[in-house]
């Protein structure tokens, strides 16, 4: 973000590329990370949902990115997760609508099935 303000899924895509391919940080490590680094106020998020570093993140940007933790598969966890990645698949439509247009009927049948789940 030093970079300029990013979502979510810019800042995958940008730390893929930082690392030459070499890691692509999942959205339950990216979005958990930006949600804590608000709480502490080093990143506020804009109208346009995009991240942008505060002053005090200014000051303390050597902060890690962290890499992702492992978390117990509980159904609270997995339901994170799929917030996470539910995110994520908001950002890149604002951002990269093209990269996701192949996969809508996808999102659709899995949309499905987790209604059913909630209506059971």
């Amino acid at each position: 973000m030093s970079r300029g303000p990013k979502n979510g899924a810019e800042i995958i895509d940008e730390v893929e590329k930082m690392s030459f391919g070499g890691w692509r940080p999942s959205p339950g490590s990216v979005y958990p990370l930006l949600d804590e680094m608000s709480q502490e106020g080093l990143v506020q998020k804009r109208e346009d949902g995009r991240y942008e570093l505060t002053e005090k993140g200014k000051q303390e940007l050597d902060w890690p990115f962290g890499a992702p933790t492992s978390r117990r598969s509980t159904v609270e966890s997995i339901l994170q997760e799929m917030q996470d990645n539910t995110s994520y698949l908001e950002d890149l439509n604002r951002s990269n609508s093209q990269k996701l247009a192949p996969n809508k009927r996808a999102i659709k049948e899995i949309a499905d099935r987790l209604s059913e789940l909630a209506n059971a």
